[in-house]
């Protein structure tokens, strides 16, 4: 009996540090980011000759994301009080994951979220992970360059198309380790976390996919509709980068090919370049129908019965702390602790999500794929830049 312990545990120590698969392709993947959308954005605002359209196209684009994503916090606010998937769970946190929470809160706490979005240092941005910071600097960087002559501007023009070519090569290149990053995340998950909440969990998942297939079926179908959107064009433009990004969890791996589809489809790619990037910031639907969810969903773990007042002040949280989210695995888990801080509950009952974040991840972030598509196609057609 003592052997199969011991061999017990050697097995869930070798799938804990399987992790390292998924931290290694995580990384590859952060490399990758702040190159492809900074040369995507210089080169898609700087080579327009209407800096006024540029403007008028951010305007639109932020209106159009705040509504859709605060659509999406309720839904999911809706789904879990219905499903209730938290209620009847009895958790023990471990010191080690206690720990851990504090120092996210700890970390969150200091944040000033609306100076956050302005680099202090593009390196350190960078560095850091900071996706809105680089889209900040990357837009005046190509106003500025817009504002020099033909001479000074076509030598910088050219290197930051010949950039963005590089980075979806290398994102192709990348992409091969990703199946083995999914299969190390998931060791991991089990390894930690076991099967104590499996029934909850499982209820927490299935939420989850029912709650985003309603949001897509009544907020952004009906968006379709309205702007008279070749569904049949749309859904073969956005399937590749949307199964991408369903397979690997990662919305970055899935950004060359939705941007590559979607000049394909008849955007125009001084559209693409402005509205996708910027919508892996501002309109991440998935992401935020999932915050509102799992938040709710923590509160019943911890046994505490959230009133509707006290879950709508949770949205208005989640509408500012959400905003600037990375599509990588973790920056979403991060808004999560910080907000139970912030709604007085305990954060650490937060980590037993981690579980199976993997199977959430996929089907979030294949939503914020898919949102974000529709987001180009709306603002260029609001823009008159495109017909079917």
């Amino acid at each position: 009996m003592f052997l199969g312990c011991e061999i017990g545990f050697s097995f869930q120590e070798t799938a804990r540090q399987l992790n390292v698969l998924s931290n290694i392709f995580l990384r590859l993947i952060k490399t990758i980011i702040a190159p492809l959308i900074f040369s995507t954005l210089v080169v898609g605002i700087a080579a327009h000759s209407n800096l006024k359209q540029v403007g008028r196209m951010g305007i639109k684009a932020l209106l159009y994301f705040e509504i859709v994503t605060t659509l999406a916090l309720f839904i999911g606010l809706a789904a879990i009080n219905i499903s209730k998937a938290g209620v009847g769970a009895h958790i023990e946190i471990a010191q080690a994951q206690e720990q851990r929470a504090e120092k996210l809160l700890e970390q969150k706490s200091t944040h000033d979220v609306i100076l956050d979005i302005f680099p202090e240092n593009i390196a350190k941005a960078i560095a850091d992970g900071q996706v809105l910071q680089v889209v900040v600097f990357s837009i005046l960087f190509a106003i500025g360059l817009a504002m020099v002559t033909e001479e000074r501007r076509k030598p910088m023009l050219q290197f930051m198309e010949s950039l963005s070519e590089v980075m979806f090569k290398f994102t192709n290149v990348v992409m091969y380790f990703a199946p083995f990053a999914v299969c190390g995340a998931l060791a991991y998950s089990i390894a930690s976390f076991g099967f104590d909440v499996l029934k909850n969990l499982a209820l927490l998942v299935a939420t989850l996919y029912a709650a985003l297939f309603v949001f897509i079926l009544i907020i952004l179908v009906p968006i379709g509709l309205i702007i008279k959107l070749n569904f049949k064009k749309f859904i073969e433009a956005v399937s590749e980068p949307v199964v991408i990004a369903f397979s690997t969890a990662t919305s970055e791996s899935a950004l060359p090919k939705a941007m590559e589809n979607l000049e394909k489809m008849g955007i125009p790619r001084k559209v693409v370049s402005f509205v996708l990037p910027t919508g892996y910031s501002f309109n991440l639907d998935g992401s935020t129908l999932y915050l509102s969810l799992a938040s709710v969903f923590v509160a019943q773990l911890a046994g505490v019965d959230l009133t509707l007042e006290a879950q709508i002040k949770m949205v208005f949280i989640l509408m500012l702390t959400s905003k600037g989210v990375a599509g990588v695995r973790g920056a979403t888990f991060l808004i999560l602790v910080a907000t139970m801080g912030d709604m007085g509950i305990d954060p650490h009952k937060a980590f037993v999500v981690l579980g199976v974040d993997a199977i959430m991840d996929m089907a979030r972030t294949g939503t914020n794929v898919l949102g974000n598509c529709l987001a180009t196609v709306v603002v260029a057609k609001w823009e008159g830049e495109y017909k079917d």
